[in-house]
């Protein structure tokens, strides 16, 4: 999806782009983070790879458009930080299917690992809107919701 540069973070590659890459540098070192990369997301895509893809599309659009590069990157790379095999995903009684479920576990598995603002908090949580009722607050939020769907399609 996304030309990376041969440079490695861990076990994946990532954008060569310092600027975006000086914003979620602590979340790449993040061994929960990194776990993601055993998780299929779409297609042969991992749950990492297809993070990355959304948190860098999402991180140039709102460059060029003068948004929030940092709360977009951040909240974009979190975004499906559930930290399972959602294909293998069994609901326990009273969940709600995946789809509907998995922005708060997310949320909540971020929340754990890494202080987030306001913004960051709204894009992992409101990104599977409009399947979710409640819509995003932030225009950043919309811009994931965005890309999240375009990737899902290209993966």
């Amino acid at each position: 999806m996304l030309q990376c540069a041969k440079e490695k973070f861990g076990p994946v590659s990532v954008p060569h782009d310092p600027e975006y890459l000086a914003l979620v540098a602590d979340i790449l070192e993040h061994p929960d983070v990194l776990s993601m990369e055993q998780y299929t997301q779409h297609g042969e895509t991992t749950c990492l790879r297809h993070s990355l893809n959304v948190s860098y599309l999402s991180y140039l659009y709102c460059r060029d458009h003068g948004l929030d590069v940092r709360a977009v990157a951040r909240g974009g790379l979190l975004h499906d930080l559930f930290l399972y095999d959602w294909h293998l995903y069994r609901r326990q009684p009273g969940e709600r299917l995946h789809g509907f479920e998995h922005p708060s576990k997310a949320l909540a598995n971020a929340r754990e690992r890494f202080s987030l603002t306001e913004k960051e908090e709204d894009i992992i949580l409101r990104h599977m809107w409009p399947l979710t009722i409640t819509p995003p607050r932030f225009p950043e939020s919309y811009v994931v919701v965005m890309f999240d769907k375009y990737c899902s399609l290209m993966e």
